[in-house]
């Protein structure tokens, strides 16, 4: 019979308790306890000395009993409502890979953790979990989470669909401000008929680009020239670009001058997809991804992106969150956050680059929020 500890001889090794943290520092129970909690009034040496000795002796607190005792799990449920439909995984998506890891650290660095839920569950799956709050990032439009949670009186964190509603806290970007901005200044560097390419799913950010974009085509005098695409994902996306450069009417001097690539995804595949259709990139066609993917600097030519600071969503959305969390406080709460545009040679017909453009009055979430 093995020795080890997966063998059933070994005698279990027994479990430091704050009493012997203690006996090793030579410091009362009381004094200890409020030295690795972080209260008390005690000098920086004593607080020290404690922890010390807890490190010292692999201490480590009793986590259930100290929940039970505060009559909470700490524990907040994550659902991403745009992949409700589709069969892609949301975490081969840079920017929702950065909102949940932001969103992850933002919690953990305020004592909370993270519980992954699937997209399409119900209160069946999550009503026995002691979750005391809920974030569904880019819900559908009347997402049946969204509901669910608010009627179990679960706090909230979501995009600007559920302003005013008690327990609720949205962050969004300004979808208006950041599509004009990128049209704009696609305008200013020559192009007359701006395509743009969105995601196919109806969610409250891409209808609000559409929107935009067609309203700037009317104040412009310019065709619309919207696609969308079949599913999430580089292949749907590839796909949308060389379906709208290729079909009829899409030649030099009459399709378009520049392309706005809304829906995520790698930008030297897209690069390479407007290349096959026989465009380069910025003599016939200037170039613009939404993107939190690093590669677009790196490209040739670097590629223009707009980012939706998935980073400043998550934190702010997590403030909001912890403030109602601490305070108990029913009281609906929202904030925008700033987009950014960083401007490269993809877009650019010999004007400065390398240009940051934040948006410091901006919205959040991903307008999308």
């Amino acid at each position: 019979m093995s020795d080890t500890p997966y063998g059933g001889d070994a005698a279990a090794t027994p479990r430091i308790r704050l009493v012997d943290v203690a006996r090793e520092a030579g410091l009362s129970k009381t004094t200890v306890s409020a030295a690795l909690n972080g209260t008390g009034r005690m000098s920086d040496t004593v607080r020290e000395r404690a922890r010390e000795a807890a490190r010292r002796l692999g201490y480590r607190p009793n986590a259930t009993a100290r929940l039970l005792r505060a009559g909470h799990a700490r524990l907040i449920g994550y659902a991403v409502g745009e992949y409700a439909r589709d069969r892609g995984s949301y975490m081969d998506s840079p920017y929702f890979a950065r909102l949940t890891s932001a969103t992850a650290t933002a919690a953990l660095q305020r004592g909370y953790a993270l519980v992954l839920l699937p997209a399409r569950c119900g209160p069946e799956e999550w009503a026995d979990l002691p979750l005391d709050a809920a974030i569904v990032a880019d819900p559908l439009d009347d997402d049946p989470l969204v509901e669910d949670f608010i009627a179990a009186r679960v706090p909230l964190f979501t995009d600007r669909s559920v302003e005013g509603r008690p327990g609720t806290h949205w962050v969004d970007v300004d979808a208006d401000r950041a599509v004009r901005e990128v049209l704009d200044h696609l305008r200013d560097q020559g192009a007359r008929r701006p395509a743009v390419v969105l995601p196919g799913t109806d969610i409250r950010f891409h209808l609000a680009v559409a929107e935009t974009y067609r309203r700037w085509c009317g104040e412009h005098g310019s065709t619309p020239r919207l696609v969308r695409t079949d599913g999430p994902g580089d292949g749907p996306v590839v796909a949308a670009v060389e379906g709208l450069l290729t079909t009829a009417g899409s030649g030099h001097g009459s399709g378009p001058d520049a392309l706005f690539v809304l829906a995520e995804a790698s930008p030297p595949l897209v690069l390479d997809a407007i290349r096959r259709a026989g465009f380069g990139v910025p003599d016939d066609l200037l170039l613009v991804c939404a993107s939190e993917d690093g590669a677009a600097a790196h490209t040739h030519p670097p590629v223009t992106t707009l980012s939706l600071q998935p980073a400043l969503v998550a934190e702010k959305g997590i403030e909001l969150l912890m403030a109602a969390l601490e305070t108990g406080s029913r009281e609906p709460t929202g904030a925008l956050v700033p987009t950014r545009l960083e401007v490269r040679a993809s877009s650019s017909r010999g004007a400065a680059l390398g240009r940051a453009a934040p948006r410091a009055d901006g919205p959040s979430g991903r307008g999308r929020r």
